[in-house]
């Protein structure tokens, strides 16, 4: 039996490497999952599209927002049969374990204050979310974790990063919860922070849970 493709698809951006990290995800998803027809779709700044993914995937395709929450990308940028298409990725432990990971490349020490910092939403739901993956980071960390945005919602990055340095009066890193490099990556390194992390990109946590989300869904 035909295991149904796995269309990953990511919201775009215009920075030169954001769609070269997102391709980098998919392969690390191959690698794990081999048996599963992985492809990579963009829905503005990268080809295939959506459409033309799903096009070539076939009418049983699993599509996995590459969206670490719920929001409007999710609600009206990801097409295809509501039946097919997969939750956000977060919140979610495997996401925590990607940023445990890439804090630990950043070399921030054990005990430093983070700040979370996602892109933002308007949907409330989304700042839920992301305060639900805060709340799993400073478990695992047993540190302050505080959520910072870097549009769209309050507090920003920078309050964020104030915040924690005028309560701690210490040093203050950076968690960044995106998955690519691009606008919003760029603007954290003007936070005021002592460390920012790199983006989750290609991380072998990331790309189980794309398989988990796909599994979930195929079922």
């Amino acid at each position: 039996m035909t295991r149904p493709a796995l269309v990953a698809v990511a919201h775009g951006s215009s920075h030169p490497a954001a769609a070269g990290t997102i391709r980098a995800l998919g392969r690390q998803v191959s690698r794990l999952a081999p048996v599963i027809d992985v492809r990579v779709a963009f829905v503005q700044h990268g080809e295939p599209s959506l459409p033309e993914a799903l096009a070539v995937a076939g009418p049983d395709a699993v599509v996995v927002p590459l969206l670490l929450s719920s929001g409007y990308h999710l609600a009206h940028d990801v097409g295809g049969p509501a039946s097919r298409v997969a939750g956000p990725l977060g919140p979610d432990p495997l996401l925590t374990t990607a940023l445990v990971s890439r804090l630990a490349e950043a070399s921030v020490p054990p005990d430093t204050p983070v700040v979370l910092a996602a892109a933002g939403s308007s949907d409330p739901a989304a700042a839920a979310g992301v305060t639900a993956q805060a709340g799993l980071l400073a478990a695992e960390l047993d540190a302050d974790v505080m959520v910072g945005f870097a549009a769209a919602s309050a507090p920003t990055v920078a309050e964020a990063v104030a915040r924690l340095r005028g309560s701690t009066c210490g040093p203050v890193a950076v968690a960044s919860y995106l998955l690519a490099p691009g606008q919003f990556h760029g603007r954290l390194a003007l936070a005021g922070a002592d460390w920012v992390t790199a983006p989750l990109g290609d991380h072998p946590a990331v790309a189980a849970l794309i398989i988990d989300r796909y599994r979930t869904r195929a079922a």
